[in-house]
């Protein structure tokens, strides 16, 4: 969802917690997962939100011409890169705990594609829906057939059509990573976590430098060849939850703050348009910083971070944060098009009627969809697996 200069096309957007003590091994939930990254997962989904409340109700974007306050809303797309690279981590969670050994290619794909694609495909129907016949989506005119096989078969990365959802962008960049993600593990094991940083960053920036004036200039797809070094940066972080001591105990939130400054001065100093415009490179650069946030947090750091991440608000976000992801702009496109215009005025009034309305309809929503579409598919692995814990569900229970 983004307007600029006519020579560009952007996008910007935009998974019982106990604290580790910092030196032990990261704590577990259900399945191998670290505990605090579900957390995470759903402050970056919120943020996300809050972005397209801002872009939707401030014009001018990337200029900022809102209060100068509210300009660290603009940077949707950081979220997402910060999405991807948590997906990188959790992913590899597994396999770096069994020797960078996947389990088997088929089976990872058949449960990366039962957890996100039930949702996904709802949160489809329910943004075609909306698009058709409650307020138009947000860019590239109303969805058409072709929208339907694009969107449908995931393929948006690859080819362009009416989007029914300018949140599903990511999803696409997302599914072709999955595919990769083999052959990722396998280098990593063979060759080791340096040369698969290196082969994969050095191309993309290779093409980065190759490119006019050196900031490729992005469309609406084939975004995921340059978002795949944020990825694999979350992946080889995954190395943490089997690091010796000596490298756990390092002080990785103070890393990724120091790490990140540099990044953060960059955009404060150039500001938002020149950011906007020069994304393929921010990427790139905060993606360090974001790796070690997140292995700070698999270590059970910082306490203040963790304790807020032990919250049950925190805990039941990050439960539905992907249906958040995906159902939040149709509500939020609904508040600030069709109620906002009779109520208040354009610009600031607009901002905080739609965040007053959409924020928590948004919440709501998200949950009972996950309730209906995510939930399910999260907790069993199989159409007989849910059958079957639907039946004890319903099952009357004997007197005793």
């Amino acid at each position: 969802m983004n307007t600029g200069p006519e020579r560009h096309v952007r996008k910007s957007m935009g998974t019982l917690l106990t604290v580790s003590p910092p030196l032990e091994r990261p704590e577990t939930r259900g399945r191998g997962q670290v505990l605090g990254l579900d957390g995470l997962r759903g402050l970056a989904a919120l943020y996300v939100m809050l972005f397209h409340c801002w872009l939707l109700t401030m014009p001018g974007f990337p200029e900022n011409r809102g209060p100068a306050w509210l300009g660290w809303l603009m940077y949707g797309r950081l979220a997402v890169v910060f999405f991807l690279v948590l997906s990188g981590f959790s992913l590899a969670i597994s396999p770096a705990r069994n020797g960078w050994h996947l389990g088997g290619v088929s089976r990872f794909l058949r449960r990366r594609a039962w957890r996100i694609l039930p949702p996904y495909w709802a949160a489809l129907a329910l943004s075609l829906a909306v698009a058709w016949f409650v307020v138009p989506a947000s860019h590239f005119g109303p969805p058409t057939g072709t929208s339907i096989l694009v969107y449908g078969f995931v393929v948006q990365d690859i080819f362009t059509a009416p989007t029914p959802n300018g949140a599903f962008w990511s999803i696409g960049v997302e599914a072709e990573l999955y595919l990769v993600f083999p052959l990722l593990l396998l280098v990593r094991r063979r060759l080791g976590a340096v040369v698969l940083v290196a082969s994969v960053t050095l191309l993309v920036i290779a093409r980065g430098l190759l490119a006019p004036n050196a900031s490729p200039v992005e469309g609406v797809n084939w975004l995921t060849p340059n978002l795949a070094p944020v990825f694999v940066a979350g992946l080889v972080g995954a190395g943490i939850v089997v690091a010796p001591e000596r490298i756990r105990r390092l002080p990785w939130h103070w890393l990724a703050a120091l790490a990140a400054l540099p990044v953060v001065a960059l955009v404060v100093i150039k500001g938002s348009v020149w950011t906007v415009d020069h994304y393929f490179w921010i990427d790139l650069a905060v993606a360090p910083a974001m790796t070690m946030m997140i292995a700070a947090v698999a270590t059970g750091r910082p306490a203040v971070l963790m304790r807020l991440l032990a919250t049950r608000p925190m805990r039941g976000l990050g439960d539905f944060s992907y249906s958040l992801y995906l159902v939040h702009l149709p509500i939020v496109m609904i508040v600030c098009r069709k109620m906002a215009p009779h109520f208040v005025s354009p610009g600031l009034p607009a901002f905080w009627f739609t965040l007053t309305l959409a924020l928590p309809a948004s919440v709501l929503g998200a949950w009972l969809f996950a309730k209906l579409f995510e939930l399910p598919f999260k907790r069993n692995r199989s159409w007989k697996s849910m059958f079957s814990a639907g039946r004890v569900l319903t099952r009357p229970h004997s007197s005793r």
